[in-house]
């Protein structure tokens, strides 16, 4: 895969507090990075230097092959941006915004109106396009701030937080155009919301005070979570037999702790960890086959993003 973003110990400084400390990834074509981190972590800062919006303190950022300081008008030309808050000018309409940006973009004639009745269709713009800017709801705000980040079909987008202020329904829409853009291009985006990065995201990265604190796959990030491989089982039996079950489950070779989430007249419920994140659901199943319990859950936990964050963020 081709290395369409390039970042090397970038930092940047204000005064004296450091808001990006020594980063370094890459990102390949084709690839979507979820950049995850609470606020103040970092993830605005960094995105305004890949776009030249900030100049870094230190390090670099190459965009196709070009420097941000040296070639800012050949990275910026390749970019796609959606800045945090974004949506143009208040007294414009959608529709004099998106004829403004396109003429910035040097589209003309028939490509540029083609490429703006393109845009607006994908971004469901038709019903607000000729009604202010300062007239529309977050949500319309936030998708024709997404317009004019899609109108030139840039190599690289940088969407920070997308999906900020849209009703479920259009953060489906645009997960789904994100997905549809993937494949041909970088796509980086921030986001606060842990089921977008599974929705949309082929890789994650999380920073917190300026550094990287993880980065993988978000099965990789989950397998990092106490709960991965777990497994909750539950079986019909009445709260008499609850000690012997429980010391049964414990007494099998791979279990390293159990916890209790159900023991009532009629149900019996328990979340199993293995030894070392190992695989456990096929002894725990076979188990309880030879046992003839009467088992009405048996489900594996593949990690959870959310217990991740947490602990990578506050570890810092």
């Amino acid at each position: 895969m081709d290395t369409m973003v390039e970042i090397k110990n970038l930092c940047k400084q204000f005064d004296t507090l450091t808001a990006v400390d020594d980063i370094s990834f890459q990102v390949n074509q084709g690839e979507v990075l979820g950049f995850l981190g609470p606020n103040g972590a970092g993830k605005s800062t960094t995105m305004k230097m890949i776009t030249g919006f900030l100049t870094p303190t230190a390090g670099t950022v190459t965009v196709a092959g070009h420097d941000i300081v040296q070639k800012p008008l050949k990275v910026k030309q390749r970019l796609g941006y959606l800045p945090e808050g974004a949506a143009g000018y208040p007294d414009m309409t959608p529709a004099n915004y998106l004829d403004f940006v396109a003429q910035i973009r040097g589209l003309r004639g028939q490509d540029k109106r083609r490429r703006i009745e393109d845009t607006v269709m994908r971004v469901n713009l038709e019903s607000v396009l000729h009604q202010s800017i300062d007239t529309l709801s977050k949500g319309f705000k936030r998708r024709v701030g997404l317009a004019q980040a899609i109108l030139h079909d840039p190599e690289v987008l940088i969407l920070d937080e997308p999906t900020d202020g849209l009703d479920p329904n259009q953060k489906h829409e645009v997960r789904t155009l994100i997905k549809n853009m993937a494949k041909e291009k970088v796509i980086i985006l921030s986001t606060h919301i842990l089921e977008e990065v599974h929705a949309v995201c082929s890789r994650a990265i999380i920073i917190a005070d300026g550094q990287i604190v993880a980065d993988g796959t978000p099965s990789e990030l989950e397998a990092k979570s106490q709960y991965h491989n777990s497994v909750t089982i539950t079986l019909r039996a009445n709260q008499d037999k609850a000690t012997s079950v429980r010391q049964a489950l414990l007494n099998l070779p791979n279990i390293h702790k159990l916890e209790t989430l159900i023991e009532d007249d009629s149900t019996l419920s328990y979340q199993l960890f293995p030894k070392k994140h190992g695989s456990i659901i096929g002894e725990i199943s076979q188990y309880a086959r030879n046992q003839q319990w009467n088992v009405t859950e048996l489900h594996v936990d593949k990690g959870r993003m959310d217990e991740v964050f947490r602990s990578v963020t506050t570890s810092v």
